[in-house]
């Protein structure tokens, strides 16, 4: 297995398999090549055998350079459970805390449970808002009419 910074040449065979590795949700659009060529430092892919089974597109904040911004993770649904995401995620957290962030923020859709839990255990806490759904805090419309998320921050230590 090799982590390696991303690169714009990952574009293409990842927004390939990302809908797939999604049951078929429509992702690919949420991965313009401007990521792969802009957030190269603060971007990661995982590789076994030659093919990339995980990856994460994050960046520093040019409005706050003291917050970080986790935009998107896939990891292959056969190699989930192995500890990739958080191996992505510290390496994250090392790279951005040493540009001088303290903290990281992410999103989330309020139906997905996985999710959240992870980035529970990963030290996240979510963010307080007017909404509530089983039990959990959202922000109703974040990304648009109907697209509610579940809006976390975590503090670098």
């Amino acid at each position: 297995m090799n982590i390696r910074p991303i690169g714009e040449h990952d574009h293409t065979p990842i927004i390939a398999v990302v809908d797939a590795w999604w049951g078929g949700r429509q992702m690919a659009g949420l991965l313009p090549r401007l990521f792969f060529a802009h957030f190269q430092d603060t971007s990661f892919a995982v590789e076994e055998g030659g093919r990339i089974i995980a990856f994460l597109i994050g960046f520093v904040s040019q409005t706050d350079p003291r917050q970080a911004y986790i935009h998107f993770v896939g990891i292959h649904p056969q190699h989930r459970k192995r500890g990739l995401g958080r191996q992505l995620y510290e390496l994250f957290f090392e790279r951005v805390r040493s540009r001088g962030c303290d903290s990281v923020r992410c999103i989330t859709a309020p139906i997905n449970s996985g999710s959240i839990a992870f980035h529970r255990r990963m030290g996240f806490q979510v963010e307080k808002s007017d909404r509530e759904r089983d039990g959990e805090q959202y922000t109703a419309d974040y990304d648009g009419p109907g697209q509610d998320r579940v809006c976390f921050v975590k503090t670098l230590i």
